[in-house]
């Protein structure tokens, strides 16, 4: 599911920051009262009456500016408003309206997207004063009275946005639909991968980087299945990202991760492993997806009969981190082993997405502990009692314990080893929880 997005925006200082802050019920936007501390777009997930939206904060417009630094706060508002699929204007309680709200709001009606007014600094209880009226005047229907401080207001105003949002944003694909991202740095090839999965010319390819700016869904149906490639933009370093498009190709990238099944991590031989292809990983690995790494364009490079064994041995150590993650060695321009990135693809989707019996992984518990006794701290030795699987996708496992404490990291790695061992799960994390069923024994 791609969720749709909601962007704060106003002129500088009348609270967005703080709002936004209220709304996903965290201090992850700066808030100072000096006007353009918030320069750049700020994103988080935001849930109301059990619907996710990801809310997005920018900075203060100011339509007249010259100041630069203010005039690419402008553009970045402007893209923010674009993309969105509602806007919420904010504006002053304490200020009334002003001149840049009548530009502001006069900007935002010129985009055709639905608007929420949002008088903010309203932090009276009761009816709003006199003034609050005035906002009338800039013609975008019905104000909401709220105080970003103390949350007064904040649920009205997002019921208001609620019903702006998709009906239904859900893509109707079936559940045996194999959802898969495409991810990488700018420039190694994802959209020529997906061009050649299809057959055509289904993305733009361009030797320069950063041409895909937006996540596209492709559709695929073949012998080995259905499947959905999500063709991201690529994922550059934050201090990388200066163009504003850009900054909101990255979001899309990591949103695209959110809703697949599969991450297909693309590496270009020619340049090998870095730390960005690191940061890329790590975050579908954190989200609990499968993975599989593609190293792209295997043609352009010399080999003798050990290159490709020695490239997986470096490979092997670049993601220690994911040591359950396969490789693949591919060319999108020639469709090298394009067959066998689908075999993976569908191979890890299963490993995500298995239930292993209660009792076959007590088997295995038993057979470890015997095999390598638990840990033990002054005499009070770990006791495992027994697991079960909590969840999948990822395969989730809760171990009950009598010392949680006692149970190190890497005693669980040992756990985790031995699990995948005996039942494969390649190409998937696994998450392994304690809980501590009793100490009644400590005194």
């Amino acid at each position: 599911m791609s969720l749709p997005i909601v962007a704060i925006v106003g002129r500088p200082n009348v609270g967005k920051s703080t709002l936004f802050n209220k709304l996903i019920g965290q201090r992850l936007s700066i808030v100072q009262d000096t006007p353009g501390v918030t320069r750049d777009r700020i994103y988080s997930k935001c849930e109301w009456l059990n619907h996710e939206f990801m809310l997005v904060d920018t900075g203060g417009i100011e339509p007249a500016s010259d100041d630069v630094i203010l005039s690419q706060m402008k553009r970045q508002a402007e893209l923010a408003i674009t993309k969105a699929d509602v806007t919420i204007l904010v504006t002053d309680m304490t200020c009334g309206v002003t001149a840049n709200d009548y530009e502001v709001a006069a900007m935002l009606q010129k985009s055709g997207k639905p608007i929420v007014l949002c008088v903010n600094k309203c932090d009276s209880l009761g009816e709003p004063p006199v003034e609050f009226y005035e906002f009338y005047n800039l013609g975008l229907g019905d104000p909401i009275a709220v105080s970003s401080v103390h949350g007064h207001g904040t649920g009205d105003l997002l019921d208001e946005v609620l019903k702006y949002l998709p009906e239904d944003n859900n893509e109707n694909y079936d559940e045996d639909t194999i959802r898969v991202a495409v991810i990488g740095k700018p420039n190694v090839g994802k959209s020529s991968i997906i061009n050649k999965i299809c057959g055509e010319e289904r993305v733009i390819v361009s030797d320069i980087a950063g041409t895909t700016r937006d996540a596209t869904d492709t559709v695929i149906t073949n012998d080995k299945g259905k499947f959905v490639f999500i063709d991201t933009a690529g994922i550059r370093k934050k201090s990388k990202v200066l163009d504003s498009i850009e900054k909101y190709s990255v979001l899309r990238s990591y949103m695209a991760v959110d809703r697949a099944d599969v991450a297909v991590i693309v590496i270009d031989a020619a340049v090998g492993f870095t730390e960005q292809d690191s940061k890329v990983a790590g975050y579908a690995h954190e989200k609990g997806k499968a993975c599989v790494v593609a190293v792209n364009k295997w043609d352009a490079i010399e080999k003798d009969t050990n290159t490709m064994n020695e490239f997986r041995k470096k490979l092997e150590d670049d993601f220690s981190f994911m040591s359950y993650v396969p490789f693949v060695f591919i060319s999108a321009k020639t469709g090298l082993r394009i067959d066998k990135l689908f075999e993976l693809i569908k191979y890890t989707a299963e490993q995500n997405a298995i239930r292993i019996p209660t009792g076959r992984l007590n088997d295995v518990l038993a057979y470890a502990t015997a095999r390598v006794q638990p840990p033990s701290d002054k005499g009070r030795r770990l006791k495992i009692y027994y697991m079960t699987q909590a969840s999948t996708k990822p395969p989730t496992f809760v171990a009950f314990v009598n010392r949680a404490d006692l149970f190190h990291f890497s005693y669980q790695r040992y756990i985790e080893n031995q699990i995948r061992e005996t039942f494969g799960l390649d190409g998937t994390p696994i998450v392994l929880k304690v809980r501590e069923r009793d100490r009644n024994d400590v005194k």
